[in-house]
């Protein structure tokens, strides 16, 4: 008993590190849906390993349906996981997170076909996944990793890197390595699509311009010739 208390005051303290809108821990404790989506998800996953399915299954239900957060009862979740605003969150049967990770809302963590067995990711410890960012198979993403928001990653990230785009590239922190895996910047972090719908409007606005210049110059042609 004593043990999970301390863990639930480990688990409060870390919203109140990471959330500066946190004002206590009785407020965390009562108002905050990741908080009560992880505690519901220690009975699911309890009675999941018990053999209990079904019940599992209605506790990750009425979860779901309080919190907007989707856990499977089978997924293994470390200590300290702090999920920011949550809503549409989903993580699947066979993911596995391990300690100080942070999930904001819209995340992913699910397969990529319906074969049984290890399906979904992992996630080592002190990993940050931004909002909207789908992790999609059965790979790891290692140690202090970084997803940044909207990424949709698709093959293994290691230690100390960052995801970004569509499909996700690794950029790796050259010599530094964060204290906490959400000091990685999400907006000014260059997006390869941004790049590239960019480069087409340019290309697009070139082609508008010659085609003004053209279509001014057959005016100016058929001007000329209507005077002489």
């Amino acid at each position: 008993m004593a043990k999970r208390v301390t863990r639930l005051g480990g688990l409060l303290a870390a919203y109140q590190r990471r959330d500066p809108a946190a004002r206590s821990k009785l407020e965390i404790f009562l108002l905050y849906p990741g908080v009560h989506a992880v505690l519901y998800h220690r009975v699911a996953h309890w009675l999941y390993r018990h053999h209990r399915f079904f019940l599992a299954r209605c506790v990750s239900q009425w979860s779901r349906f309080w919190t907007g957060i989707e856990i499977h009862p089978g997924a293994t979740i470390g200590h300290r996981l702090v999920i920011d605003h949550g809503m549409g969150i989903v993580i699947g049967e066979t993911a596995e997170i391990g300690d100080d990770c942070l999930l904001y809302q819209g995340v992913t963590l699910g397969g990529t076909g319906k074969d049984k067995g290890k399906r979904h990711p992992t996630l080592g410890n002190n990993v940050m996944v931004g909002s909207g960012a789908k992790v999609l198979g059965p790979f790891t993403v290692g140690d202090n990793a970084r997803i940044a928001a909207g990424a949709v990653v698709l093959s293994a990230v290691p230690e100390d890197c960052t995801a970004v785009g569509v499909p996700a590239h690794v950029v790796r922190v050259a010599g530094k390595i964060a204290t906490f895996a959400d000091e990685v910047d999400q907006i000014s972090v260059r997006d390869p699509v941004e790049e590239k719908l960019n480069a087409a409007l340019s290309r697009l606005e070139f082609l508008e311009k010659l085609m003004d210049e053209q279509y001014l110059k057959s005016r100016r042609e058929e001007s000329a010739g209507s005077e002489t």
